[in-house]
């Protein structure tokens, strides 16, 4: 199976045009209408058309949760594109009695861990580029602004946000991981573990640890 799509945005944080664009689904309905398991069920059989409606769906996320992690966008084009690739050359592991969703950032994670490891690469971004979003529409960054707030509340804002990306920055991957999941993309603690491949208290521990390592950094005068 080869993958040749593009995951870079441009400098404004758009998407490129193109025939893998998100949003210019050319399958038929028989893909489009298809659960998530059914897909990937086709594409075990080698159905080229299950393969191109799973990337559809989840190249945007994958894609933002790996660049959120490494903060470089050719970089995570390479590592989501990767990520792909492992995941359909593993289709036939997939257990459809769980979400293919968390089955893919899973894979998507891991890579990612294991290059941050290799690299010792410490940078990272709580929100993704700009307009990136859910396959569902949903805008995906952690939001510190307020309802109503003043021009010079907003700034004090931005510079919060500015704070809280340099202290995640600062964490190990586990523990950004865990922060990224919980924190922006919403995830419960049991998904966390499934995603993390790790037991739930440790997912809560990690939370704890990050969070009170958080605590520290953004404490510290600048």
């Amino acid at each position: 199976m080869s993958i040749s799509t593009s995951y870079a945005a441009d400098a404004a944080g758009s998407w490129p045009s193109g025939e893998h664009e998100p949003g210019a689904r050319t399958l038929t309905t028989e893909y489009a209408e298809a659960t998530d398991q059914t897909l990937a069920a086709m594409a075990a059989k080698g159905r080229e058309g299950a393969y191109r409606e799973l990337l559809y769906r989840y190249e945007r996320p994958v894609f933002s949760l790996v660049f959120r992690m490494v903060r470089d966008r050719s970089l995570a084009e390479d590592l989501a594109q990767e990520s792909f690739i492992r995941a359909f050359d593993a289709i036939d592991s997939y257990k459809p009695a769980y979400k293919f969703s968390n089955w893919i950032f899973k894979i998507a994670n891991n890579h990612t861990i294991d290059y941050l490891r290799r690299r010792k690469l410490d940078t990272v971004s709580i929100h993704g580029p700009r307009n990136a979003t859910e396959s569902d529409g949903r805008t995906m960054e952690l939001s510190v602004e307020a309802p109503g707030e003043s021009p010079e509340q907003y700034v004090e804002n931005m510079e919060l946000r500015g704070e809280i990306e340099a202290a995640i920055a600062r964490l190990r991957p586990e523990y950004r991981t865990a922060v990224l999941l919980r924190h922006v993309e919403g995830y419960a603690y049991d998904a966390i573990a499934e995603i993390m491949e790790v037991p739930l208290g440790t997912v809560k521990t990690y939370l704890h640890r990050a969070r009170s390592e958080l605590r520290e950094h953004l404490a510290e005068p600048t």
